[in-house]
């Protein structure tokens, strides 16, 4: 393991309160080594120690029959320890990597195999140093790499700004493939849910043309009622539920201390929600749909 990189230990979930549907998935999480073998690069962050046998049993114990890991930051363009994860946990999960314009058809096909079903493109700024994050992509690489995306029938995961989003989608609109945003949109929840950030963002949602994870932990301020987020989840929910995923954002980086419970963040969006039959479609039926499980 890098001498240079900090570790810190995860928290494991309590079960929800009440059971998943067969067939959920958790389509966000990260999964950080062995760090002996997989050492991650330089990280404006403690990594978490999230290996593949400790986010098999998160799985586990919060009840997801399935999963989405998604390629964190440190790790850059180096996807070992994502290839690793995937071929451990089989046809249970899929992966969201990252991948440099240079990359060959050739390799593209080998993660296609393991279970990639997408790339990752950040269009954020690290609010410790206020430039791009650390081994991030933007979209300027996606444009590149479309054809090729297209050809495997992937997609394109993207976090940006909720102000940035609809400009961002009207760039990458005709590239014909689904595009997801994380985090929500990554509105601002001081501003309110009649900002028009959000409002913008909602209307692109509610096109149905883009897809988006709901990942309380990432835009609220209230932990762990959440309450400030309540209104913006209510209002996507009710726009199109059939374009919402859900997103624990496990193992939390950057959260520490205050990293939530899997399994609280289940039941508040079980409360949320209430309509079982809109949970069974956000938990089970969506990510089947896109990741196609």
């Amino acid at each position: 393991m890098s001498e240079h990189v900090k570790t810190v230990d995860v928290r494991m979930p309590s079960p929800p309160h009440k059971p998943l549907p067969a067939g959920a998935c958790d389509v966000h999480c990260h999964v950080f080594g062995p760090l002996e073998t997989f050492p991650t690069g330089p990280a404006t962050y403690a990594i978490p120690l999230a290996a593949p046998e400790v986010y098999r049993q998160m799985l586990d114990t919060a009840g997801f029959s399935r999963g989405v890991l998604v390629q964190p930051a440190p790790y850059g363009t180096d996807t070992r320890a994502l290839v690793n994860a995937l071929e451990l946990m089989g046809d249970r999960v899929r992966g969201i990597a990252v991948a440099d314009a240079d990359i060959s058809p050739e390799q593209l096909q080998r993660l296609h195999a393991a279970g990639v079903r997408g790339l990752r493109f950040i269009e954020m700024l690290d609010p410790t140093s206020g430039k791009r994050y650390a081994g991030s992509i933007g979209i300027d690489t996606l444009k590149g790499l479309a054809p090729q995306m297209r050809e495997l029938g992937w997609q394109a995961h993207i976090w940006a700004r909720a102000a940035d989003c609809p400009k961002v989608f009207e760039q990458i609109q005709d590239l014909g493939m689904p595009v997801v945003f994380d985090h929500m949109g990554q509105f601002d929840v001081t501003q309110g849910v009649e900002s028009a950030e959000f409002k913008a963002f909602l209307a692109l949602l509610a096109t149905g043309k883009v897809w988006a994870k709901l990942s309380l932990c990432r835009v609220s301020k209230q932990a762990p009622g959440y309450d400030d987020v309540k209104p913006f989840h209510q209002a996507m929910v009710a726009a199109r539920p059939d374009r919402l995923l859900w997103a624990s954002d496990w193992p939390f980086v950057r959260m520490a201390e205050h990293s939530p419970d899997v399994g609280h963040l289940l039941d508040v969006f079980h409360d949320w929600v209430g309509d079982e039959a809109v949970v069974r479609q956000i938990l089970v039926a969506n990510p089947a749909t896109l990741f196609g499980f």
